[in-house]
């Protein structure tokens, strides 16, 4: 039911109940052919509540004839939102309703359900603005109560050239990407195609003073930051009511007059609901760009004061574009770009490394998703945080997009994420396919073919993606800026408990191990004389390098595996055998990911030992002691909470095996040339290293490094701390990563030279 408040010079009507079209005040003249409707979305008022926290983070979508043609901004937890926003819509026919929805959003979760609502656009009196209250209903629960929300609505008759207007109606319907106000119609975890603005880079740095919310007196705090849908949250801080966190990242603007940042603090719980400790807000509005502002904000609700540090800088090289108009397929603005580039600008603005530009031209052979047997497929270009998408192509397996999006690159070790999705109205979008082309694996200018890939990278889906990719960058910038801390993506899947996973990264773990107890076995054997002539010319290395050892050595030592991977790589010598290993580990998780545990448990093989499974369980039956400290500590109490407590010691140890297994793998990739731009960095690096050594006293490099960390907090307080041996390890993938990032085989009928006709099967 609607409640339709009307206001005029001179009258009032109020409480005028609207069942349908039959009951219009005023009848509408002689159809004129085209309407527009213009609305402003005023206010809601008592709105459901969907969030644990008693709020909702709400927002409104008006639909015509089931295609959405707008959506409202997100206001954050609010039941009685202001949103004063206002749109103007072409319909052909009144007959249509206007279809009003509103939803709460849930950040990486399928936003809940708050209301629906008509407005009967035939009820309308023409060339006059109508303030309308539209009672928000759940039609499988009619009697809850939802609350309201507030219209203005002005209808007029649309004179002139009818099949111009249609033409735009159409337009604004099914490629509302290109529209003021369109339509997300994405995946609650990504944005719309829009560009933005401007960029915020924020600087956590320390809190002071924060309120103690543990029984020792102490708090484990964190941060969590929110500018419309994109979030991010800090490391946790253990026991301290001072934390330092030394954290950057960075947000997109999308609007002009800047906008808010909200800012909670909370205390980390395991096994608990984590405390509220405060929060506070930025308004970026006054603040000045390409300045930094240090900010020292107290906190609401809570005690003591956060530092912060803000710069707003100009939006990034980042453009959408038809193919034909392209900045790299002019010659004069790619000689631009080349000398803005080049080797001689090397130390100009460090963080501009380079661009890239991705044609998106077509799919072929996608999965079918709708109940038709066919799909509405658009497609999402991620760059570390930058996301863009296309339109969408709506009952279609084979789309064409035939878009260019361009990248400013930050880091020339990110990966390029191109994902297929089908458009849902009222659903979150579904996955149809995945790849991931590391910015260095480009080879520039080719169209290419690429197999698409499961959710995981790890396994073949059905269908292949066309792209041709360009990346310009500076050498000199890319190896400076591998030598600092890699940008954090803010929407990032929750760990989750998986005993696949876990035996996984055991097995990892037990690689990494065993190569060290070879190792170890080999240079024993040596003492043991299993081999005379391994022993003799082990003796003679020994005792040549013990009498001549001087420190400079040690970077040189390093070196020789390098050169001798080298070698065997260029003679045809492939160094990397294993893996296919991790390969036929990732495909038997792919394959199976709930097997049944009723499995009968097999004994011990011939020679003694248990499978690697059981190992697994045994050592997790040795963190028995843990678990059990965390089931009788008296302030968790309730079987759920110790249910909790038991997920984040299975979480922590699942991470910790990835974590060593994934060093363990990143270094011995430096060595076997996965990265060959890595391998070359490390050879400069070692060979820089060397040369100091030969000439400079060692004394003296130790003086230096020592005055260095003394004075680095006197001379920037602010600086963010970083190793950047640990960030240089951090860009070499692991053995997961290598196999993520590989090209799966491609169908030779799927060629990028051949256009498969383009029905909608």
């Amino acid at each position: 039911m609607l409640a339709l408040s009307l206001s005029s010079v001179g009258r009032s009507l109020t409480g005028i109940n609207i069942v349908g079209p039959s009951n219009a005040e005023t009848a509408p003249p002689a159809n004129p052919g085209m309407y527009q409707l213009d609305i402003t979305l005023k206010r809601g008022h008592n709105l459901a509540i969907r969030d644990r926290g008693g709020t909702s983070d709400p927002y409104v979508k008006f639909k015509i004839a089931g295609k959405e043609v707008f959506r409202s901004k997100t206001i954050n937890k609010n039941l009685n939102p202001v949103w004063d926003e206002r749109v103007s819509l072409l319909v052909d026919s009144l007959r249509e309703p206007l279809y009003v929805k509103v939803f709460d959003y849930d950040f990486g979760l399928q936003d809940d359900f708050m209301g629906s609502a008509y407005l009967y656009l035939e009820s309308l009196e023409h060339q006059r603005t109508l303030d309308v209250t539209l009672d928000l209903e759940d039609p499988q629960y009619p009697e809850h109560n939802l609350g309201t929300l507030e219209l203005a609505v002005t209808l007029s008759p649309k004179e002139g050239d009818f099949r111009e207007a249609t033409m735009l109606l159409k337009r604004s319907c099914k490629r509302s990407s290109k529209q003021q106000h369109s339509s997300m119609r994405l995946s609650d975890v990504h944005r719309k195609a829009q560009l933005w603005r401007g960029i915020v880079s924020i600087s956590l740095i320390e809190a002071h003073d924060l309120q103690p919310m543990d029984a020792n007196g102490f708090s484990d705090p964190y941060v969590k930051f929110r500018l419309g849908h994109q979030k991010y949250k800090s490391k946790t801080i253990p026991k301290t009511l001072n934390p330092q966190w030394r954290e950057q990242f960075d947000f997109h603007l999308y609007e002009e007059q800047g906008g808010f940042i909200d800012i909670t603090v909370w205390d980390k719980d395991a096994g608990k609901k984590d405390d509220f400790m405060g929060r506070c807000s930025i308004d970026l509005s006054p603040l000045s760009k390409e300045h930094t502002h240090k900010l020292d904000l107290p906190l609401e609700e809570g005690e003591g004061m956060l530092v912060l540090l803000v710069t707003l800088t100009g939006a990034a090289a980042v453009s959408i574009s038809d193919l034909s108009v392209n900045i790299l397929d002019d010659p004069h603005e790619r000689h631009q770009i080349l000398q803005r580039y080049s080797v001689l600008r090397s130390f100009h603005n460090l963080k501009d490394v380079g661009v890239v530009q991705v044609k998106v031209i077509r799919s072929e052979g996608l999965m079918a998703a709708d109940v038709t047997g066919k799909s509405d497929p658009f497609c999402v270009v991620e760059l570390s945080n930058d996301r863009l998408q296309t339109h969408t192509v709506y009952k279609n397996l084979n789309p064409e997009w035939n878009k260019v999006f361009t990248f400013n690159v930050k880091d020339i070790h990110s990966v390029l994420e191109v994902t297929v999705y089908d458009e849902d109205r009222d659903r979150s979008a579904d996955f149809l396919g995945k790849v991931a082309i590391p910015l260095l694996n480009i080879q520039n200018g080719e169209r290419k073919a690429y197999a698409l890939k499961s959710k995981e990278l790890t396994g073949p889906t059905k269908g292949v993606i066309f792209l041709e990719i360009d990346v310009i960058f500076n050498a000199v910038k890319a190896g400076l800026m591998t030598l600092i801390p890699k940008e954090q993506k803010y929407i990032e899947d929750e760990p989750r408990v998986s005993k696949q996973l876990l035996l996984q990264n055991f097995n990892r773990v037990r690689r990494c191990i065993l190569f060290l107890i070879n190792a170890g076995c080999y240079i024993n054997s040596c003492f043991e004389w299993d081999s005379t002539q391994r022993s003799i010319f082990s003796f003679l290395v020994f005792v040549l390098v013990v009498w001549n050892f001087e420190l400079y050595m040690i970077p040189l030592v390093l070196l020789l595996p390098l050169a001798w991977n080298y070698i065997l790589i260029s003679s045809g010598k492939d160094t990397r055998q294993d893996v296919q290993a991790m390969e036929d580990l990732l495909e038997d998780e792919d394959e199976d990911y709930d097997k049944d545990d009723k499995v009968p448990r097999p004994g011990p093989s011939e020679d003694g030992r248990l499978p690697e499974s059981h190992i697994l369980e045994d050592m997790l039956a040795s963190w028995h002691f843990e678990w059990i400290r965390v089931m009788l500590d008296p302030e968790r109490k309730g079987f759920i909470n110790k249910l909790y407590a038991i997920q984040d010691v299975c979480i922590s140890v699942q991470n910790a095996l990835d974590e060593v297994a994934s060093y363990g793998e990143r270094i011995k990739n430096t060595f076997n040339w996965t990265v060959p731009f890595l391998s070359w960095l490390a050879i400069v690096a070692l060979c820089v290293a060397t040369v100091l050594i030969y000439y400079i006293p060692l004394r003296y490099i130790v003086l230096a490094w020592g005055v260095n960390k003394f004075s680095k907090k006197l001379r920037d307080p602010y600086t963010i701390d970083n190793n950047e041996l640990l960030d240089f390890l951090s860009r070499v993938p692991s053995d997961v990563q290598v196999v993520q990032y590989r090209e799966l085989k491609v169908d030779p009928s799927h060629s990028p030279n051949k256009r498969k006709k383009n029905n909608p099967g």
